[in-house]
């Protein structure tokens, strides 16, 4: 009877931390989302781009879905890269250039999550996991809105904020 409950004391335990790290991983992806996505939009407005993106509209929608995988393909050797920088002693270097392959793939992602949704969307199984994981990530995220850290951090970044245009002005 003990060891079930110790058992199930640390299953919570486990699943909150895991909850936890996906929900700041999804909160990170959000808050880049939207604005990565739109420095990618003004980049693309480049001509040669421009008739990239055009092209990857047209896409049909088996297509679009291997184009959707390149960024995760592309950044796998990046990766590679800097971990073998971290072991070579140079773990700065190496976790910046991870961040910075995460920052670049999320906003390569981001722009041609748009571009191709449409065509991804025609895949019967693809639209119906997107609905279910928006469901599931809108879930997850009033999970993180509702907590007592949420609130807290939103209350000091509003004041933080009223700090810093009284200082101004």
């Amino acid at each position: 009877m003990m060891a079930a409950m110790v058992f199930r004391k640390l299953w919570q335990l486990l699943r909150g931390m895991f909850r936890a790290s996906l929900a700041l991983l999804i909160l990170f992806e959000e808050w880049g989302w939207e604005p990565l996505q739109r420095a990618m939009a003004a980049v693309g407005r480049l001509p040669l781009l421009r008739q990239l993106e055009g092209a990857l509209r047209r896409l049909p929608p088996y297509a679009a879905l291997a184009v959707l995988l390149l960024p995760s393909l592309l950044i796998i050797p990046i990766k590679l890269a800097a971990l073998w920088l971290i072991s070579q002693g140079r773990p700065v270097i190496g976790l910046t250039v991870i961040l910075l392959a995460k920052l670049i793939g999320t906003a390569l992602l981001a722009r041609l999550f748009h571009l191709i949704q449409p065509a991804l969307m025609q895949l019967g199984w693809f639209a119906r996991l997107y609905v279910r994981w928006s469901a599931w990530k809108a879930v997850l995220l009033a999970w993180v809105r509702a907590s007592a850290a949420w609130r807290w951090s939103r209350a000091l970044k509003r004041r933080l904020r009223l700090r810093s245009r009284r200082d101004r002005g």
